[in-house]
């Protein structure tokens, strides 16, 4: 019987092949069965998670990452990209976070957030924030360092409060109504149709820039 989810170790957490071609209804079925098969080897392991074989939307990764953590008892601190440039930037997020949390630098409440923001809600962090989740319309994320949603950014995204001009957005899916990095604001409810891509936003020249999250975009890129 073929294996349509298959679980391996990595480097930073576990690498969870997807089977290409089966309906993702039966797919979220086989996942649960998994995870609850292998459930007591990952009892209370917080780790980073990535997807192979199969192209996922926002959605259907969200539905995968509830589904995992209803039958396990895994604390995901992050999402792996397979995209190699992507890769080393969420790599280097997930170590700044673990820095952070084992005392290497003072830290801030809500590093790591896993859960849907809703419209009138607010969530705040003194350093840089790792959501898992969606920014609903109406909703603000507010971060003095960097904001990485894994997820839908489709609220308001408030980084480098404080004026720290260097201080970047990234979401699985941009589509905000407004940015705003250090002292400079974009509202961006309107634009082109968002990017299949997750994308980086950025301060240079006084500007926002939002564009995908690959290769040139990552180089340089700073926690502060």
């Amino acid at each position: 019987m073929r294996q349509t989810v298959i679980i391996k170790g990595n480097n930073y957490g576990l690498s969870v092949f997807l089977d290409p071609d089966i309906p993702m209804e039966k797919l979220l079925l086989d996942i649960r069965e998994k995870f609850q098969e292998s459930s007591r080897f990952f009892r209370g392991v917080k780790m980073a998670l990535s997807f192979e074989g199969r192209k996922l939307t926002v959605e259907e990764i969200n539905a995968i990452i509830n589904t995992i953590c209803e039958n396990s008892e895994i604390e995901i601190s992050c999402v792996i990209d397979t995209d190699k440039a992507r890769e080393a930037f969420f790599k280097k997020a997930l170590e700044e976070k673990a820095e952070e949390e084992a005392g290497g630098r003072p830290s801030g409440d809500g590093q790591f957030y896993k859960g849907t923001l809703r419209s009138g809600q607010v969530l705040e962090a003194e350093g840089s924030i790792v959501m898992l989740g969606d920014v609903n319309p109406g909703a603000r994320i507010v971060a003095k360092g960097n904001i990485i949603v894994l997820g839908a950014l489709r609220g308001t995204a408030i980084a480098g409060l404080g004026g720290r001009k260097r201080a970047i957005v990234v979401a699985l899916e941009m589509d905000p109504i407004q940015i705003r990095i250090g002292e400079v604001t974009a509202r961006m409810s309107g634009r082109k149709k968002p990017s299949d891509d997750a994308q980086i936003a950025y301060l240079d020249m006084g500007m926002i820039h939002v564009e995908s999250l690959c290769g040139e975009a990552i180089d340089g890129v700073s926690f502060p």
